[in-house]
């Protein structure tokens, strides 16, 4: 085949297949006499592979790592990797229509967000009082539910249930209350830390175990939240995650 012949094959274009050869992605192949490259079915089945590992998101180094071990493999071994690569891709595929068609099955779906019906309804009701910080949780949560797939939300909506029953919704919109009293005040008033144990009480066991396992491993979450509340605020939540992890 030339190299025109391997691009239409596999679906690429001249310039991908050069641009991977420039890569050391994708082996120069043999030239003939004439100086035509000539490429084999091998090749193209190394050229498919490399354009589904690109497209599932492999890093450049990652690509170089999975085609150094397709090195030593033989024709039907490249194969059935491609055909894994082309499961994986189908089962993202499915996914994301998945989230897509629970977004059409809601009647007035928010631009943006692609929430099962049973975990907007949840986030809804907590932050039903109005309060300026619920609101900020609220976005926070949802963006959240956003990037989760439905099964990562059906978790999320697990978590969430003991919050929304009806004494724990009315503990939660009082909490979120005296939150929002403490807009202006000192980060060192004695409202902070009794606010930050009141909210430990009041968090379930399973969410508050959650919070301790991923406190200082991955804090973009707090980092988001602690942009937009006040300083005295931002104490609450810093104590209540050391007060979680000192019972923990």
């Amino acid at each position: 085949m030339r190299i025109g012949e391997l691009a239409a094959l596999v679906g690429v274009s001249t310039r991908t297949v050069r641009y991977y050869h420039h890569l050391g992605l994708l082996p120069e192949p043999v030239r003939l006499a004439n100086g035509y490259r000539e490429y084999q079915l091998r090749d193209a089945v190394a050229l498919a592979r490399i354009r589904r590992l690109a497209e599932l998101g492999l890093s450049l180094d990652e690509l170089r790592d999975a085609l150094a071990e397709d090195a030593g493999k033989d024709l039907r071994e490249m194969l059935l990797e491609l055909d894994a690569d082309l499961a994986r891709e189908q089962e993202a595929l499915a996914a994301r229509r998945e989230r897509l068609a629970t977004l059409l099955a809601q009647t007035d779906p928010e631009p943006g967000t692609m929430l099962t019906p049973d975990l907007a309804a949840t986030l809804h009701d907590l932050v039903a009082g109005g309060s300026r910080v619920a609101e900020v949780d609220h976005q926070l949560l949802t963006l959240v539910g956003t990037m989760a797939d439905p099964a990562d939300q059906a978790r999320i909506l697990d978590l969430m249930r003991p919050l929304i029953e009806p004494g724990a919704l009315a503990r939660g919109n009082d909490l979120y209350q005296r939150l929002d009293e403490l807009a202006d005040a000192d980060p060192g008033d004695p409202r902070v830390a009794e606010l930050a144990r009141d909210l430990a009480d009041h968090l379930p066991a399973e969410m508050a175990s959650m919070m301790v396992a991923a406190y200082g491993v991955d804090d973009r979450w707090l980092s988001a939240l602690f942009a937009e509340i006040s300083p005295a605020q931002a104490e609450v939540f810093r104590l209540l995650l050391v007060t979680l992890k000192g019972r923990a």
